[in-house]
């Protein structure tokens, strides 16, 4: 049997930490900061060279004591409440593996076979080898319904990452063939994708309706319909009516080929316009209505969310997938499939999987306050200012290489709080959301369904279970007895056994 990867193999340790120097120094806030240590260096080198060849403008050491013990206290605050932010994010990914677990393990092993929640029955057949093929296809059909059941837990999980970096619609290499086949629901979001951001940057009067035309096809999970807002599961539709098609929740082969799909980990393009402060030149230019051709980044991205988070709205397809997976339950439900406490084990492991979705939705998209950012930097920036005035007396040239150090310590303090406040997108201190999906969900779930549910009568009586009893702790000296001996022997013997064993 093949097994998963364990996280161990896939997350390296403390000491990985230089075996990559490149991905470590670009993982630090200094890389992300550096336009403005450039800046203080410059700022530092003006004021000393002012002083000592023009005129020393040098004042009191007073306010750096006072002023730089509260802006301590301010931004170790402000890089606490962002940690408990990334934290958060991870303890809700636990809680969608834990429910991702529990959920596909109760259906594998609680929802019986034979059993299926078809609406389409077989035809009747009264022959005994007609009977026999009737059982193996009520069979059939009940596993197939539950590995797709499966498959949609895997696919809850992937659509939450997508969801969380705003990459809106299901056409991705990881997703598209777990939920092609669905119907989908005309669902707002609680956070915008990247053509939203787009578009709001532009000051764009279209109404945000998901993934634009021109960069991704459209859904087969949908067909327009005026009279519901549930959309039908087949694209191009009027192609296949007019070929003579029937839509059956999806294309016929050989209709027409598969949309070309976006890949499962598409990081944003790195651009030289990203760099501030050519950034901000973009972004004026882009509301004036300028096309200028760059990508933003990740953190550009992310910055512009929280702004736009109000008028963008596009399919939240996790939660219509809880919806579809919610509707399997009820189906064994009402067909007295499952009893009570495995309806309930379903339910509940459900409502964590939604829940986990509105935690990391709230995280998401409750930023901290703008006034408190804004003061926050400007009173470390005044500060940095200050700092060459301050200490030119007793450092002399040292200032320069002081204010610079110091710099980078209070302004790496605000920038990697910025970066972990959102820690759902593609930086590098991100979480590793491809893992938890990749590696952990989809392993897992594809093990599960790898092999039949175990009978007890399988593996509590291999031969290989020749160690039932062991004598206290001395597990090479206790004698080797096969389950089938144990059982020629007597309940009698077994339990003398187990006497001894204490």
């Amino acid at each position: 049997m093949r097994r998963p990867s364990t996280i161990s193999n896939q997350i390296g340790s403390d000491g990985d930490l230089w075996s990559n120097p490149v991905h470590t120094v670009a993982a630090t806030a200094v890389v992300r900061s550096w336009p403005l240590l450039l800046f203080f260096t410059g700022w530092a080198a003006a004021i000393c060279l002012i002083c000592h060849y023009v005129h020393d403008v040098a004042i009191q050491s007073t306010l750096l004591t006072v002023i730089g013990t509260v802006l301590g206290f301010i931004i170790s605050y402000r890089t606490t409440s962002s940690f408990e932010r990334y934290n958060e994010g991870r303890r809700f990914w636990s809680q969608v593996v834990l429910a991702s677990r529990n959920f596909s393990r109760t259906i594998w092993f609680h929802v019986s076979e034979p059993v299926s929640t078809s609406i389409f029955p077989l035809v009747p057949l009264t022959s005994p080898l007609d009977l026999t093929k009737e059982e193996e296809g009520r069979t059939a059909r009940a596993l197939i319904e539950k590995k797709a059941a499966i498959n949609l837990v895997e696919a809850f999980a992937v659509a939450v990452k997508h969801y969380l970096r705003g990459e809106d619609g299901i056409h991705y290499a990881d997703l598209y063939h777990l939920v092609k086949f669905l119907p989908s629901y005309a669902l707002p979001s609680n956070i915008p994708s990247r053509v939203d951001l787009a578009d709001a940057a532009t000051d764009s009067d279209d109404d945000a309706s998901g993934i634009a035309e021109e960069v991704l096809p459209e859904p087969v999970t949908a067909k327009p319909s005026s009279s519901s807002t549930r959309r039908g599961s087949c694209d191009n539709q009027r192609y296949e009516r007019e070929a003579g098609e029937e839509c059956e929740g999806g294309r016929r082969e050989g209709v027409k080929k598969e949309p070309e799909l976006l890949p499962a980990y598409n990081l944003p393009k790195f651009h030289i316009l990203d760099i501030w402060p050519l950034s901000v030149f973009v972004r004026v230019l882009m509301k004036r209505g300028k096309d200028v051709k760059a990508r933003f980044s990740s953190a550009t991205a992310a910055r512009l969310r929280a702004r736009h988070v109000r008028k963008t709205a596009s399919h939240n397809v996790p939660l219509e997938i809880s919806f579809y997976l919610s509707s399997y339950v009820a189906a064994l439900q009402s067909g007295k499939a499952i009893d009570v406490p495995t309806t309930n084990a379903l339910i509940g492991s459900l409502n964590q999987l939604v829940e986990a979705l509105a935690g990391l939705e709230r995280i998401l998209t409750t930023p901290m306050p703008l006034s408190y950012r804004v003061h926050l930097w400007l009173v470390t920036t005044l500060y940095c200012l200050s700092l060459p005035f301050q200490i030119w007396k007793t450092m002399g040239w040292l200032t320069i290489p002081a204010t610079t150090l110091l710099s980078a310590m209070y302004f790496g303090f605000l920038v990697a709080g910025g970066e972990i406040e959102n820690p759902f997108g593609y930086d590098k201190n991100d979480l590793n959301m491809d893992h938890f999906t990749h590696n952990i969900i989809r392993r897992e779930l594809r093990a599960l369904t790898a092999q039949p549910v175990p009978l007890p009568s399988d593996w509590a009586f291999s031969r290989w279970n020749d160690l039932l009893v062991v004598q206290g702790s001395r597990v090479a000296e206790s004698p080797h007895v096969a389950p089938e001996e144990w059982v020629r022997r007597g309940v009698g013997s077994l339990r003398d056994a187990l006497a001894e064993a204490v």
